[in-house]
């Protein structure tokens, strides 16, 4: 191992206070501390910053990182600075005084990492200040920005090839979390960084649960998924302002700890309902995807797409807020098909080369939703991953066991049947209504009250329908016109109609039960002491308010959790804990081993040796309990036999 390895390696443990790299940061870190380029596409919660981190702790010189936000640029500081680090930011929330010490630390070489957004980096008296300084490194994070094909391109960011060519001497790594082929190509185009150089990590984060369902009640659903998730924090992301607004408020008269956070609301109450929810006094924040790059809170428990995003780009960003810590959290994304008509009204809008773009992000994204198989299958496809399990066991494809799916060729039968009896020009909402009786004024107006397929399928409710129509979607069996909202026979349809074809599905709705809820993780995750987590957690919400921080900022969730199953007694055995480096382990270890002395002895727990390395939380079993099953009743069996004999008489529209 040579100097530069040991000497990395003793900043990853003493600093960060991390025994092991994690996959291609060491790599990595080697790669750039001989002084070359990089492209670094790695997952959020993946990694990244150690990359860049620890060479500019090693380096004799000035790390420059480019970072879009200034509430990330703080976030990132300040846990630089828990950590012992010197760094500081450049940007207009500084004050004078704050601005000139700053750059006094500069000049003086007291500054290891400067961080800086792209419009400040190009200002002309920034460009004379680091002219001046010795510039060993330069990092871009959320690269893809570069990218007129990325999700979030912004213009400002194509200039920094220009600084680049500035500083020749300096090693430069792009760092991105969601970056397809196209994307990186154009990247490393733009900064000229060499083929060679790309270090791909996997975009898989396994300790996210994935779950598309039906968009019925969105309201109702949100609240019932809150519900599994009492005192966690959490970002429910909508497509509108008017959406977030009336979704905050009504979750807010529930009795929610809820906020909402979108361009319509001022500078000043966006970042104080911001800053609430990254302190922990707001659990909940209720968002326009104007929220979200900036947020690098570690224990966001859950994030829920109460409407479509547009992209698998930004649906993958938004998952990426949640579990950070490496603890299991759930993504739920609400499905409707008036969402995609909506996405598809605001791409009308654009270019005629950026409607292309568009459209083509939004079919992978509605593939993604669709999707029967695991959906970590569609998701890792689009960036270039190739998933090789059969199951990941974390997404709620692959918790519904062989053993759930039951015969759905009858009410396969009765719906198709019923699409072509309307004449292929009505969406599932008036197919059900056919199906189901109803008297509604759609029906008798096209007179489809008269038809054979009116009232055949009473045995099923009208949820239990919607949930059938998507799997006919999925399967193949009906094409989704999304300009009018129609549903059209496929030619594999006609083979379930003739017989020739058995479908299988689930009948059943959506089940609660088959939900990844946190209950379930836990019990995963090991018998850590639940009550003395809540006291580390009051008391990292103390020290952190006093120091006027984030708590995650103090310590993770993770380190807490492994604190209250390993209960040292010494500060060497606090050393060992997850996260606790150095300074850390200086400034808070006499607090915190104050309160697990107090907790053994108030709950009579004897003192034990220390523990085994922890390990990687398995992801959790599928649900075993028992199924509903599905046997065909009278009036499906005689539903059965009407629908033959149509196939076999073939009526005019067969």
């Amino acid at each position: 191992m040579s100097d530069k390895s040991r000497q990395a390696k003793s900043i990853l443990k003493n600093v960060f206070g991390y025994d092991n790299f994690w996959p291609l940061q060491e790599e990595i870190i080697a790669h750039i501390l001989e002084k070359k380029d990089a492209l670094v596409v790695m997952p959020t919660g993946g990694g990244k910053s150690i990359c860049y981190q620890i060479p500019a702790l090693i380096f004799e010189g000035l790390t420059i990182v480019v970072s879009p936000l200034i509430s990330l640029m703080k976030d990132q500081v300040d846990q630089l600075k828990e950590c012992g680090v010197p760094a500081v930011f450049l940007n207009s929330t500084l004050s004078a005084s704050q601005y000139r010490s700053h750059v006094e630390r500069l000049k003086k070489n007291a500054v290891k990492l400067l961080y800086m957004a792209p419009e400040a980096l190009m200002a002309t008296r920034h460009l004379a200040l680091l002219s001046s300084l010795k510039v060993d490194c330069f990092a871009i994070d959320e690269a893809h920005c570069i990218s007129e094909w990325g999700h979030d391109f912004r213009p400002e960011y194509r200039q920094l090839s220009v600084f680049r060519s500035t500083f020749p001497n300096a090693a430069c790594i792009a760092l991105t979390a969601t970056a397809t082929p196209h994307v990186r190509e154009d990247i490393k185009k733009s900064l000229q960084i060499a083929a060679a150089n790309e270090f791909i990590g996997s975009f898989n984060r396994p300790n996210l649960f994935l779950e598309v369902v039906p968009k019925t009640a969105p309201l109702e659903q949100t609240i019932d998924f809150l519900n599994q998730y009492p005192n966690e924090s959490g970002i429910i992301y909508c497509f509108s302002r008017q959406q977030t607004d009336d979704l905050s408020a009504a979750l807010h008269r529930k009795g929610y700890s809820v906020r909402p956070y979108h361009a319509g609301l001022s500078e000043e109450k966006r970042t104080q309902n911001q800053e609430l929810f990254i302190r922990d006094d707001v659990q909940i924040i209720v968002a326009t995807i104007a929220f979200g790059m900036g947020i690098n809170k570690s224990n966001v428990r859950f994030v829920v797409h109460h409407d479509l995003p547009k992209s698998i780009d930004n649906y993958y960003q938004e998952i990426g807020r949640a579990g950070r810590d490496g603890l299991p959290a759930h993504c739920l994304l609400l499905f409707g098909y008036g969402d995609i008509r909506n996405v598809q009204y605001f791409i009308t809008q654009k270019t005629e080369q950026e409607q292309k773009v568009a459209n083509i992000l939004l079919s992978a994204l509605i593939g993604f939703a669709e999707t029967d198989l695991c959906r970590r299958i569609p998701l890792l496809q689009y960036f270039g991953e190739a998933y090789r399990q059969a199951s990941c066991g974390m997404c709620d494809n692959c918790r519904i066991e062989k053993k759930d799916l039951v015969d759905i060729t009858i009410p396969t039968q009765m719906f198709l049947s019923c699409v072509k009896r309307t004449g292929g020009f009505f969406g599932a909402g008036h197919v059900i209504d056919v199906l189901r009786g109803s008297k509604s004024q759609k029906v008798l107006k096209f007179e489809h009250d008269t038809l054979s397929t009116y009232g055949i399928g009473t045995m099923y409710s009208a949820g239990q329908w919607r949930h059938l129509s998507r799997q006919f979607i999925q399967k193949g069996l009906l094409i989704y016109e999304y300009e009018h909202g129609s549903l059209k026979l496929t030619p594999k349809a006609w083979e379930v109609l003739r017989a020739n074809e058995t479908v299988m599905g689930r009948l059943e709705e959506a089940k609660k039960e088959k939900r990844g809820n946190l209950k379930q993780e836990k019990e995963a995750l090991g018998s850590y002491d639940h009550l003395l987590f809540e006291a580390f957690r009051k008391k990292r919400k103390e020290l952190a308010d006093q120091a006027n921080l984030p708590p995650f900022t103090i310590f993770h969730d993770r380190t807490l959790k492994e604190m209250a199953t390993r209960m040292p007694g010494t500060r060497d055995g606090l050393a060992g804990i997850f996260g606790i480096g150095a300074a850390k382990l200086e400034k808070y270890s006499d607090i915190f081993l104050e309160i697990i002395n107090q907790h053994r002895h108030s709950h009579k727990i004897p003192e034990q040796s220390k523990s085994s390395e922890d390990k990687t939380t398995p992801p959790p079993d599928s649900s075993k309990d028992n199924k509903c099953r599905h046997q065909p009743g009278n009036k499906e069996i005689v539903c059965s036999k009407l629908i033959a004999g149509i196939v076999a008489r073939r009526d005019p529209w067969y």
